[in-house]
């Protein structure tokens, strides 16, 4: 029927908007029938956002990341992508585009970059090119309207999108616990855990897991920001990572010669010593307790060393104090209290409107323990 047609095991499906048609395709296949017009995205222009008055611009960092994960050994796209394809050319009313065989269940697509556009999914696309053909084949399913106009995209547009619920980071987190093999996420992870349920620990029932609090006074972490704050000493790809622990489950993490400062934590992870990450973490929060034992185990509200503003400030001098005295041996309390005791805040002034939530109260309190702990200051600082 199409000349040279991608051809597509496929299925109609009838609902109350009408038929449409859900099929299956190579990843290379897909790249060819759909074209994203990246300049157009950027500029807000594409068709549909246009009539919804919905800014979604192309992320060129979400693509990229994607690029990465359609690399990785279990790399998984089960969702469909969204396409609305005229049942005609355009220009020519005489080259059909797109033909459903009902007695073998086949698609015929007009192999030309012009036939699909995409309703849901342009990222996912754009990430396919990064795709590296030694891989194993990469199919993926798409849902395709035929003649759907203008309002009726939109309408499909608008539905796939407000219905969507963010996933909880630190949800995602949480699944790494089911994981078989190692990777800097799933070690974060389990760190959180034990120092949130361990009898002792400056984190015990600090960390809200899951992300959502029991005791809303008593748990001021979030399971996602312990993590995240954690994994940047640990990786500088945990993806990369991941995968690579995956396809090799009986080796190591290749040995960087020249690790960065920021990675003082990768050699034991590699070395598989979790534990000494935890040990180390543990004493350089009960250095913060018993420098601040009211701020740091007050559930009063107006206090914020305990929560994301205080950790993540804690957590950024953490890698100055471990890199001046060093890890190895595992310091101890001690050790770090000696760091945070010439600090000159008392425990009543980590307040909101000292330190003001976000980013800007993070760097002020970092800085004004930088600046006063006993670390020599580097001449950027």
């Amino acid at each position: 029927m199409i000349d040279d047609a991608i051809i597509c095991p496929c299925f109609e499906v009838q609902q109350p908007i009408g038929r449409f048609y859900i099929a299956r395709i190579s990843a290379k296949d897909l790249i060819a029938i759909t074209h994203v017009d990246v300049r157009r995205i950027e500029r807000e222009e594409r068709e549909v956002e246009t009539v919804l008055g919905i800014q979604r611009p192309l992320s060129k960092t979400r693509v990229k990341e994607i690029g990465a994960y359609v690399n990785t050994v279990d790399a998984a796209f089960p969702t469909s992508v969204i396409l609305a394809v005229e049942s005609f050319d355009k220009d020519d009313k005489n080259v059909r585009n797109i033909f459903y065989d009902r007695a073998t269940k086949q698609l015929e697509i007009r192999p030309d970059g012009r036939v699909a556009k995409v309703l849901d999914g342009q990222h996912r696309i754009e990430g396919l090119r990064a795709l590296i053909e030694a891989n194993e084949p990469f199919e993926c399913v798409v849902t395709i309207f035929v003649d759907a106009d203008i309002e009726e995209q939109a309408l499909i547009f608008a539905t796939i999108n407000k219905t969507q619920t963010k996933v909880n980071k630190s949800l995602v987190y949480d699944l790494f616990e089911l994981a078989k093999n190692r990777s800097p996420e799933k070690t974060c992870h389990n760190i959180a855990i034990l120092l949130n349920r361990q009898q002792g620990s400056p984190f015990r029932d600090k960390i809200k897991v899951l992300g959502t609090a029991d005791d809303a006074a008593a748990e001021t972490l979030t399971q996602a920001t312990f993590v995240e704050a954690l994994l940047k000493y640990i990786s500088r790809n945990a993806m990369k990572d991941r995968d690579f622990l995956k396809r090799n489950p009986s080796k190591k993490l290749p040995k960087d010669e020249r690790l960065a400062p920021e990675l003082f934590l990768r050699s034991w992870f590699r070395e598989e010593q979790d534990a000494k990450i935890a040990t180390l973490v543990s004493n350089y929060f009960a250095a913060v307790r018993q420098k601040w034992p009211s701020a740091w185990d007050s559930p009063a509200r107006g206090l914020i060393l305990n929560k994301s503003t205080g950790f993540l400030a804690l957590m950024r001098f953490f890698k100055d104090a471990c890199l001046h005295v060093g890890i190895e041996p595992l310091p101890s309390q001690e050790s770090f209290f000696a760091l945070l005791d010439p600090v000159k805040v008392e425990d009543n002034g980590f307040t909101k409107e000292q330190f003001i939530p976000g980013s800007s109260g993070q760097r002020i309190l970092y800085q004004t323990i930088r600046q006063q702990s006993p670390i020599p200051i580097p001449q950027h600082l």
